[in-house]
């Protein structure tokens, strides 16, 4: 069946808002844009272990944009501070979940910039790509699927019928709609049915063939408006009442995806996404 892609976003600093782009590179990565790659910068803790929305909803007000191939990050009542991925930075391992990564640590002046953006003790590495890291075999198989400082995959899909369903629930229940940058997907599907995207074995795009290997479980950073880092009790609640997969020991929403054809090619909102169905 045919949908329609409708929103591309690229996540460049882990945590962080994302940038939504007309269109992007498909890299084996992930996404990129403007030379930029996602999940290419994160904050780490003094130990080197990385740090997100779950512990530091702040991170959320830190507005990435890419200039000249540099990343500038923007919060509120800061001077913006422009990131080069070329400029000389000292090595350090950091810890992304269970992976052991090299990263290239941006320097004090960054640490000290970021560390008031978000009220917390950071210091911001950029991802060495000249080691690669990838995704789980359990799920990718011999793919070779790789990813930077994302969680676990290089993509997350989501068909907006999946967000519309949600929706019609909360307000069954007398809460508000939520947005879907509380899900952070880098793809959004339109003509879908609700989570239709759970049973897809391929989506094209562009000529970049996707495969969908893990759905997506989800955490407390579901619950942070990422327009004022505060944090509720939805949407994770009303999830829970219908969206439990006990396989995965959580509540899901939304496919991880890895990129099987068509790394480097570009996609672009407004493409044709063929889909087909893993019956």
């Amino acid at each position: 069946m045919e949908a329609r892609l409708t929103s591309v976003v690229v996540y460049p600093f882990k945590g962080a808002a994302g940038i939504a782009v007309d269109a992007a590179e498909i890299r084996i990565t992930g996404l990129a844009t403007g030379g930029v790659a996602d999940r290419e910068w994160m904050a780490v803790d003094r130990d080197g272990r990385f740090v997100s929305q779950r512990e530091l909803p702040r991170l959320a007000l830190v507005r990435p944009a890419i200039e000249d191939g540099r990343l500038v990050l923007s919060a509120q009542g800061l001077a913006p501070l422009a990131l080069a991925a070329d400029a000389p930075a000292p090595a350090r391992e950091v810890t992304v979940w269970n992976s052991q990564v090299r990263g290239f640590d941006a320097g004090d002046d960054a640490a000290r910039w970021l560390s008031s953006a978000i009220a917390s003790d950071v210091r911001i590495v950029r991802f060495d790509p000249a080691l690669p890291r990838f995704s789980s075999r359990d799920y990718a198989g011999d793919s070779g699927a790789q990813v930077r400082f994302a969680d676990a995959y290089p993509v997350l899909v989501i068909g907006q019928a999946s967000l519309d369903h949600l929706n019609e629930r909360l307000a069954a229940r007398g809460s508000p709609p939520v947005e879907m940058n509380r899900f952070r997907p880098n793809l959004v599907l339109d003509g879908l049915e609700p989570h239709d995207e759970d049973a897809l074995a391929s989506i094209e795009i562009d000529g970049v063939v996707l495969k969908p290997v893990k759905p997506c479980t989800r955490c407390q950073v579901t619950t942070i408006d990422q327009s004022s880092a505060n944090a509720g009790l939805e949407p994770l609640r009303t999830l829970a009442t219908y969206r439990r997969d006990d396989r995965l020991a959580g509540v899901t929403f939304g496919m991880n995806a890895i990129v099987i054809a068509g790394a480097g090619r570009r996609i672009a909102v407004g493409s044709t996404a063929s889909c087909e169905f893993d019956f």
